[in-house]
């Protein structure tokens, strides 16, 4: 176990108190940068820039000055998300690497806790797809086997995370993309309600939101504090959670009732692993005193789900600023030429639908069960190259793999529901297996209650991948 291992949390309190400096931690991720590179989590580095903030931290530690509840604890960001004075390319080949001149909402609220900005996690181009690769710079690998994806989009978040190069990782999520990378890599991977963490522009439809992946349930909670809350700037916000979402862990609460769904919405083959994970679940929960009933839930028909992929993403991928869109991957090329098949009359029917079935989906929540539990994906991770090399040839084709990645995420933020990866299970070749946990509009107080319910039970804080695999043949091959 290193430093990078331990929470979060307790690492920013060991800075305050002085126990350890920012400085420290810093160059503790440097190396451990440095040891992970054949994953390539991260694909762009500010090293030096982040030893100065470490310095200044401590210099303000010493001082006495109120530095924030993250002070000196390094996180990557995702490279779809804009830093002041930092590249951000989409992992694309036709997007400038320039400096950007101003930060998204959400690294404001990084900073502003005093998080050291550490460096640019890896992410598939322009976000929609399901595992973490891109001919800008290549692919990211899963630290429990490098022959394996870490899923995607927040691939090289997770990556980061997993192979402790930084104890949490910003991530985003629209379909999946934090719990999915969270399932594959043994990570808890919390993607909030709409309009939990604000954002200047809501993408994708509203579906879109920013969070952390985390090793610890508290970083999760502790973080979601820092992020959420209401900005003037932004178009909406949800509701304020009342308490501290950090009060969650090791909170007592009522016995709720949790409707668990095993076979996939769309229809796809669920591999026995990822069933296996739910049942673990549903056992210790069980154990805990839950009801757990099988559930049979109403979600997005066929005509909303199509609206969403075909229309929705699409026209959303053809509005992304390229500097030069003919040099997009084979699949974004597609997309992109695909949103012109449709005229602003069937953008506004798709997204009429997809708003009036959420309105009824939601209700289900409170009144057919308190909590959903599904596996996270339907299938165990993809060997790498695999996603990529099919959309690309055939992006008009079944994509089996990828459809049963995004099987039991993607309603979620159609919805605007919260919910959460716990990693539960292994895979019988050793992958990380997880289970979701679908909360109520607005409801990540008892997903991360009971997510910190069974953290210790199932003992994945401890569980590490090792190193002496990533720099292995394997880590080369495909």
């Amino acid at each position: 176990m290193t430093l990078m291992h331990r929470s979060a949390v307790s690492i920013a309190a060991a800075i305050r108190r002085r126990e350890i400096s920012a400085e420290e931690v810093v160059r503790e991720a440097i190396d451990r940068a440095g040891t992970a590179a054949p994953l390539r989590a991260l694909v762009w580095r500010n090293d030096e820039q982040a030893l100065e903030r470490a310095q200044e931290t401590d210099a303000a530690i010493a001082r006495g000055e109120d530095v924030g509840p993250f002070a000196g604890v390094p996180i990557p960001v995702k490279e779809l998300t804009v830093v002041a004075g930092q590249p951000c390319t989409f992992g694309s080949l036709g997007v400038s690497d320039a400096p950007r001149d101003h930060d998204d909402l959400v690294v404001e609220r990084l900073v502003g806790a005093g998080f050291v900005l550490f460096g640019r996690s890896n992410a598939p181009e322009a976000g929609p797809m399901s595992v973490t690769e891109n001919r800008r710079f290549g692919v990211t690998r899963n630290p429990w086997n490098p022959a394996f994806s870490p899923a995607g989009s927040s691939g090289g978040a997770a990556v980061a995370v997993a192979a402790g190069i930084t104890p949490v990782a910003h991530a985003g999520d629209g379909g999946g993309s934090i719990r999915m990378p969270s399932s594959a890599t043994g990570l808890v991977g919390l993607k909030p309600s709409r309009g939990r963490v604000p954002a200047f522009v809501p993408t994708w439809e509203h579906s879109i939101t920013d969070g952390v992946i985390t090793r610890h349930v508290v970083d999760s909670a502790a973080v979601l504090d820092v992020l959420s809350g209401s900005d003037p700037r932004a178009p909406y916000s949800a509701p304020g959670p009342g308490r501290p979402f950090r009060d969650a862990v090791g909170a007592d609460g009522p016995r709720l009732r949790i409707g668990v769904l095993r076979d996939s919405p769309s229809g796809v083959p669920v591999d026995p692993a990822c069933l296996e994970a739910v049942d673990a679940l549903a056992l210790a929960l069980e154990g805990q005193g839950h009801s757990i009933e099988p559930a049979r839930p109403t979600l997005f028909s066929l005509e909303a789900i199509m609206g969403f992929l075909d229309i929705v993403i699409n026209a959303w991928l053809w509005a992304t600023p390229y500097d030069d869109p003919g040099l997009a991957e084979p699949y974004i090329l597609a997309r992109r030429r695909r949103a012109t098949d449709f005229h602003a009359g069937e953008y506004a029917m798709a997204v009429a639908r997809l708003y009036a079935e959420s309105a009824q989906l939601v209700t289900q929540w409170g009144r057919d069960f308190d909590l959903l539990l599904t596996p996270t994906m339907a299938t165990t991770p993809p060997l790498v190259g695999t996603v990529l090399e099919e959309a690309n040839r055939d992006f008009a084709g079944p994509r089996l793999t990828e459809n049963q990645m995004v099987a039991f995420t993607a309603f979620c933020n159609v919805a605007g529901l919260p919910a959460v990866s716990l990693p539960v299970h292994a895979s019988p070749d050793g992958l990380p297996v997880g289970a979701q946990l679908v909360g109520a509009p607005f409801g990540e107080f008892d997903l991360l209650r009971i997510a910190a319910s069974v953290e210790e039970h199932f003992g994945w804080a401890t569980r590490f991948p090792d190193p002496s695999l990533w720099s292995a043949p394997s880590s080369e091959s495909r």
